[in-house]
């Protein structure tokens, strides 16, 4: 076996270099930012061709000033412990933020209005800066009119890399999400009332990178990093691989303690996946991932093998570096009770970020009333550096992926299931499920905690967490 090092990867730099910005019309942006040097990015309207038949018109983007109408948001690279700066700039007709999720980052650099940020108004610019503590596969979108501005394209998948990681032949980044289309190409309503009350209301056409199936050449019998970001939402994949092997080398952006197998992966609103795909050797073979939920297999993406085979072996593939996570003290932990359930309480509340209307959904039977200058009390106040256990139960007969801004979750233990002992921002609850997780209060400030279904979000099953 060839020993997977820098130099041995590279030896395919010729093959390499041409498949290393993603697939299809992903965008990368290189590179960390000095704060005197800040990366520029608006979000703006465009028309784009989604579904390969006509121009979508009325899709929200973020771009460079200037950038290609009908492109989708770039792949934003940072480098783990260096400073990154981005002003952005809002050209949309109406308020937005930039939520960074996953990042363990300042209270004030959230993104989220009120709680973290004023609203970024129309021809408005905001200074986001900030110092990424942790390498691995994240991404960024509005906390703002989320359901509409999400559901008309904002979303970006950000990539914090470590100078330690090995090289790969390749690397893709695949943005997956679906769209509310009819039969002319154009947006009809991006919800139904039934359905927000039940699992959400699914798109209608499934994109990879804002394409329809789309394939990309990659290195025969190469080593491919595939970074998948489940940016819907609403839908829930269950993804397979086939044509050739897998390691899951990452999950919510953490690497796992030693690579796994890959059968099948379940990626929910908000998650990420890092796989290691081992190309086969023969010019012109397919690799497929496709989507098995609910039933028929649904094609995401598919690879064609090119060139001479690298001959590259996937049991030389090491575990990634670890980041730096603080070690939860679960002798000294307090527990707080979590309870997850349906409402029919306490009508919406309109707000300059959106209100769907509803209330169905509800934490501690509390739903959210919606952004407000004066929110609800905090579900609970944690003292910094204190590690607490949330005893979270889901009543619901609906899984939901649950989202923890500013902090993570260490993984200890559920009802249903054998769980690894990870570590991750956004865990996936199933229907009459109870887990438990612990949270180190490590980041100062008041840190939003939602369901990532955004319909739950926006209908109730929100609130947030006040580390003193």
């Amino acid at each position: 076996m060839l020993p997977l090092s820098r130099r041995t990867l590279l030896k395919g730099s010729a093959l390499a270099g041409a498949y290393g910005l993603g697939l299809g019309l992903a965008g990368k942006v290189s590179g960390a930012f000095a704060a005197s040097d800040p990366y520029l990015l608006e979000a703006a309207v465009t028309d784009a061709l989604i579904d390969g038949k006509a121009p979508t018109r009325g899709m929200m983007t973020y771009r460079q000033p200037g950038g290609i109408d009908g492109a989708m948001p770039p792949t934003l690279r940072m480098t783990r412990g260096e400073a990154f700066a981005l002003t952005f700039t809002n050209r949309l007709d109406e308020p937005t933020t930039v939520h960074w999720h996953g990042l363990r980052i300042p209270n004030g650099m959230d993104g989220v209005p009120f709680l973290t940020q004023p609203y970024i108004y129309t021809g408005d610019s905001f200074d986001y800066g900030f110092t990424p503590p942790d390498a691995g596969t994240f991404w960024y979108h509005p906390h703002c009119n989320t359901l509409e501005q999400m559901g008309r394209g904002l979303t970006g998948l950000l990539i914090v890399e470590d100078p330690n990681d090995p090289a790969f032949d390749a690397e893709i980044a695949l943005n997956l999400r679906d769209w509310r289309l009819g039969g002319n190409s154009q947006f009809i309503e991006q919800f139904k009332p039934r359905d927000a009350a039940k699992t959400g209301t699914f798109g209608t056409v499934r994109t990879a990178n804002w394409q329809v199936e789309p394939q990309q050449d990659l290195p025969a019998g190469g080593l491919v990093r595939l970074r998948i970001a489940a940016t819907d939402v609403t839908r829930l994949y269950n993804l397979t691989l086939d044509g050739a092997e897998a390691l899951i080398v990452a999950l919510d952006g953490q690497p796992l303690p030693s690579p796994m197998p890959l059968e099948m992966a379940i990626v929910a609103p908000g998650q990420r996946l890092d796989l290691i795909i081992r190309m086969p050797d023969s010019e012109g073979q397919i690799v497929t991932l496709s989507d098995v939920r609910p039933s028929a297999p649904k094609s995401v993406a598919s690879f064609r093998a090119v060139g001479p085979s690298l001959k590259r072996d996937l049991g030389d593939v090491p575990a990634l570096e670890p980041n730096p996570a603080p070690a939860p003290d679960l002798s000294n932990a307090q527990q707080i009770p979590l309870l997850l359930s349906a409402t029919a309480e306490n009508a919406a509340r309109d707000s300059i970020c959106g209100t769907l209307g509803y209330s169905f959904w509800a934490i501690n039977k509390v739903p959210w009333p919606g952004d407000s200058a004066d929110p609800m009390a905090p579900l609970a106040e944690l003292k910094l550096g204190q590690t607490t256990i949330f005893n979270l139960e889901n009543v619901t007969p609906h899984a939901h992926p649950i989202h923890l801004h500013g902090m993570n979750f260490h993984v200890l233990s559920s009802s249903t299931r054998p769980v690894l002992p990870l570590i991750s921002d956004t865990y996936l609850i199933l229907p009459d499920e109870k887990v438990q997780l612990a949270v180190v209060a490590d980041n100062p400030g008041d840190w939003v905690f939602h369901c990532h279904v955004i319909e739950h979000q926006k209908t109730g099953m929100t609130s947030y967490l006040r580390v003193v």
